[in-house]
């Protein structure tokens, strides 16, 4: 008996190697790979042979007993792996040889909106933005990972399934079997594009700094002398009985007039914010504005309207601050419609916010200036007419106070400024 069934596993032995492991790999294809089947198989059956020539079924039993071990280990590791990657926050994927993703984690769902159902089997480039230069970084990862095992780029994009470009760093690995064939790759995600956003801030602020130390100097300089060559004019008007030249000390004066004007929005840019802050009603405030901007030179037919909502909460800020917001946009407003047409104003209270709208029918804007009005010496009206720096010092003081600027401008149709301070 022992004979004939020795004889049959000799004479079999492929077909039955063959299809054990066609079975294994069917039952255990996603958890071990080809060759650690093959082993397996190959190691069961020559212990089979061994027990029925020594009848010892006491070294199967034991070589049984540590299989079944080594199955529950790897089962639970297994758990482990899934529970550590697929739920993690941080973004996972795995691209295999065919360049397809066969594995997307609850990291990477909640950065790129798109399920596991929806990437898995698509395409490595799934999310790459439709420009060349991703597509060329793509082949640069597959090679690299090839001849070094694993890339970093630092700096990079893709696309979310809103369509949305985010910025996100990349920390790709190969994929390599036991018998170390490549297998594909795993990437590690993070959205940067918040962390570019705030050290935009900081290069900004540390932009603002040095402009602003700079405008202190030239604004000293220029002032002193400035004093005194203003002085001398008015001293020979006040002498001179020539007609002519009345006429161009009148320029000369208003000219200086100008200049000064520039200084003292140099000194404004600069100045650090006073900290007498009180309690403050924007009603109140913003009829001061308003009032101020009437009697300006530049008004020749304008419409003003008002409409202040009632009861609204105080708000801690300090007033010349304040007023000079108000006081700036207005004239903003008033140079948009060279100082003939409508300006409304309004107050109101909406979410959380105590809120101003300040509106024209004036020239309006391009989308395309919207992000650069409040930069400090930016400016759309002509030479001499403005400096670019009311803006962004009314910017810079509603910013401190945890307040917002919002704009919306339509060329030609007129602009909305619209200022919201916490009460």
């Amino acid at each position: 008996m022992k004979k004939s069934i020795l004889e049959l596993l000799e004479k079999n032995y492929e077909t039955i190697s063959l299809n054990w492991i066609a079975q294994l790999e069917l039952n255990f294809g996603d958890r071990l790979s080809k060759t650690e089947i093959k082993e397996f198989t190959e190691s069961s059956l020559q212990s089979i042979i061994e027990v029925i020539n020594t009848s010892d079924y006491l070294s199967i039993d034991q070589s049984l007993i540590d299989r079944d071990r080594l199955e529950k280990k790897l089962e639970m590791n297994q758990q482990y792996l899934n529970t550590i990657l697929l739920k993690s926050d941080t973004a996972i994927a795995v691209i295999n040889c065919d360049e397809k993703f066969v594995s997307w984690n609850h990291g990477a769902e909640e950065m790129f909106g798109y399920s596991a159902e929806e990437v898995i089997g698509q395409s490595s480039t799934f999310l790459i933005p439709d420009e060349e230069k991703y597509f060329k970084e793509l082949e640069y990862i597959i090679q690299e990972t090839k001849e070094k095992g694993d890339v970093q780029i630092i700096d990079t994009e893709r696309k979310t399934k809103s369509g949305k470009i985010i910025s996100v760093q990349l920390k790709v690995t190969q994929l390599q079997t036991s018998d170390e064939s490549n297998c594909g790759r795993t990437m590690i995600m993070q959205d940067i594009t918040q962390i570019k956003q705030l050290q935009q801030q900081v290069d900004q602020s540390e932009k603002l700094a040095v402009i602003g130390q700079l405008a202190a100097g030239i604004a000293h300089e220029i002032g002193n002398p400035l004093t005194s060559i203003s002085a001398v004019v008015q001293l020979i008007q006040r002498k001179n009985k020539d007609e002519i030249m009345t006429e161009q000390l009148i320029t000369i004066k208003d000219n200086i007039d100008r200049i000064s004007n520039i200084v003292n929005e140099l000194v404004d840019f600069s100045r650090p914010p006073g900290e007498n802050k009180g309690l403050l009603q924007i009603n109140d405030v913003v009829k001061t504005a308003v009032g101020i901007v009437k009697y300006d030179k530049r008004v020749k037919k304008v419409d003003f309207k008002t409409h202040f909502a009632k009861n609204l909460s105080p708000v801690l800020a300090v007033p010349d601050q304040l007023l000079q917001v108000y006081v700036n946009i207005l004239l903003n407003a008033l140079d948009a419609i060279n100082g003939e047409g409508e300006i409304e104003v309004r107050t109101y209270f909406t979410d959380l916010f105590i809120c101003t709208d300040i509106k024209d029918n004036g020239c309006g804007m391009e989308r395309s200036l919207l992000d650069k009005i409040f930069n400090p010496f930016f400016t759309t009206k002509g030479v001499g007419k403005g400096t670019g720096l009311g803006l962004s010092v009314s910017y810079g003081i509603i910013k401190k106070m945890q307040g917002k600027i919002i704009v919306q401008s339509e060329l030609n149709k007129g602009s909305v400024f619209t200022i919201k301070l916490l009460p």
